[in-house]
């Protein structure tokens, strides 16, 4: 089946009789069993409510579907699912490699946590490709890739990076987030493991968090499982429902974030206060190549760097949004634009733009009541002396 009716056809009720077309919501921190034996089956596979009901097997069978992999485990974050992802492969003495455009978060976790723990992490050029092999080193467990990136958007050399991981012994996880899992088959490309934040594009309506974790192979799978249990990761009923839910409307809702930001990006790189535009279907874009091969669409979030403006009238731009929201995450139906700093997220590369990133979400509205917010925005910027 083609993504469009696996998103439909998956995770849906077992037949009998009459049943309704969505999982029901199963609530439970206890399961009894009617007997003894049962009771010992039950413990074999760890039947609890923390571990997830009939709603997360659900959802974890359709994210399967759609990325293509063994087994989906949940986590009730994005970040979580990241952590965890981590945490299973590594122990005091082992090494990460981590791409220098990753999420800040997961950056954090690994300088101010596994640091704690005596796991070293290294943090590499996004678009290094191959030469990621002069960084290994018999301890390096886990090569992690975000592509595109977070802030910057460098599409990275996904097959590169699973041959160099693969021959390392390494296990190679990618953040998938950016392209909904519809976009990029991560797991087709040679990685070991896939994270969404489906608090974004696979929920889509920003009113739950969860995280999703994929693994190409049983043995992976086994070790991503135990690493949640210990760790006591659980989500609820309800996030899994809602996720899933909004997983039915992914394939449109992902195409129409394409064409509007499309539209958006190609405008916005004509104005005159944009020195350029960091969107991965534009050849300006790094790594343009990388996607052309690897990705089937772009989403909706793309960045822009302006020239050289003062505070004043960046804050007056902002102020002048009306349609254009001002808050962090991105995927669901409604447009976002916030200002980001990604030189303060870089060691193994220096941030050299002059003028200030905007980080766009292009949502679900009419492009040319979008275009309009923007042009209001920069006239009021255009209008307002530097300071």
């Amino acid at each position: 089946m083609k993504d469009k009716t696996k998103l439909i056809a998956t995770g849906r009720p077992h037949k009998r009789p009459f049943h309704p077309v969505n999982p029901q919501v199963e609530r439970a921190s206890t399961y009894l069993f009617p007997t003894y034996d049962d009771y010992l089956e039950g413990g074999r596979k760890i039947i609890y409510g923390r571990l997830g009901g009939a709603t997360h097997r659900a959802l974890e069978d359709a994210v399967t579907a759609l990325e293509g992999g063994f087994e989906t485990r949940l986590a009730p974050s994005g970040l979580q699912a990241v952590n965890a992802s981590l945490l299973a492969f590594v122990k005091a003495g082992d090494r990460i490699l981590i791409t220098d455009s990753a999420y800040d978060p997961t950056r954090k976790f690994c300088e101010r946590f596994l640091a704690r723990f005596g796991v070293e992490t290294v943090f590499y050029d996004p678009r290094i490709g191959e030469k990621l092999s002069e960084l290994m080193t018999p301890n390096t467990k886990v090569v992690f890739a975000e592509s595109p990136g977070s802030l910057t958007f460098e599409v990275q050399d996904i097959p590169a990076l699973a041959s160099v991981a693969r021959e390392g012994g390494a296990k190679l996880v990618v953040d998938n987030t950016w392209s909904g899992g519809v976009f990029m088959k991560p797991l087709t490309l040679g990685a070991d493991v896939v994270v969404h934040a489906g608090t974004k594009y696979l929920s889509g309506h920003s009113d739950c968090l969860i995280g999703t974790i994929t693994s190409a192979d049983e043995e992976t799978a086994k070790t991503i499982y135990m690493a949640l249990l210990q760790i006591g990761s659980n989500v609820s009923a309800d996030d899994a429902y809602l996720t899933l839910r909004g997983m039915r409307t992914l394939h449109p809702r992902m195409k129409a974030h394409e064409q509007s930001a499309l539209l958006l990006a190609k405008w916005l790189a004509k104005r005159p206060e944009v020195e350029c535009v960091l969107h991965p279907a534009l050849k300006s874009c790094p790594g343009h190549a990388f996607w052309k091969r690897d990705f089937s669409g772009a989403s909706g979030l793309f960045g822009v760097i302006l020239k050289p403006v003062g505070k004043a009238q960046i804050k007056a731009f902002f102020n002048a949004l009306r349609l254009f929201g001002m808050g962090f995450s991105w995927g669901g139906f409604e447009s976002l634009c916030i200002h980001v700093h990604p030189e303060k997220n870089r060691s193994a590369t220096k941030w050299l733009a002059e003028g200030p990133v905007l980080r766009f979400h292009v949502g679900l509205e009419d492009p040319d009541d979008l275009i309009a917010d923007l042009e209001r925005a920069f006239a009021l910027m255009k209008s307002t002396g530097a300071s």
